[in-house]
């Protein structure tokens, strides 16, 4: 089994900073690509960033300047630095892993997600 679990949400005012983490624990070999996503009610879930193994990152458009992935490989922690908020970024964020197993299997999962609020 893998467990994957976030934390950090909560509520900010606009222009103010959270910092989410993702923790990836269990039958786990590698992770090669992390990332977060976000929903916001009414919407569809969207790319807010992601890192590979290698280190290289990718955010979406929204968040570019103002967010960033990073990686920590020895405790499988990846974390969101969000900065400049705005209430539009006001969404369940989820973490999502892809790697191996234990077993062999490809790995993909998903966190519950934590929500973050944003005030104007």
């Amino acid at each position: 089994q893998v467990h994957i679990v976030e934390s950090g949400g909560g509520l900010v005012q606009a222009g103010g900073s959270l910092r989410l983490s993702c923790t990836a624990s269990g039958n786990i070999v590698s992770l090669d690509h992390m990332g977060w996503y976000r929903q916001a009610p009414g919407k569809q879930r969207e790319l807010v960033a992601t890192i590979s193994g290698d280190g290289s990152t990718h955010y979406g458009d929204s968040v570019k300047g103002r967010f960033t992935i990073s990686k920590d490989n020895a405790k499988t922690i990846v974390s969101l630095q969000m900065n400049s908020l705005k209430p539009e970024d006001t969404a369940d964020y989820y973490c999502n892993v892809q790697g191996t197993t234990v077993w062999g299997m490809a790995l993909d999962a998903w966190g519950p997600g934590t929500l973050v609020t944003v005030s104007s």
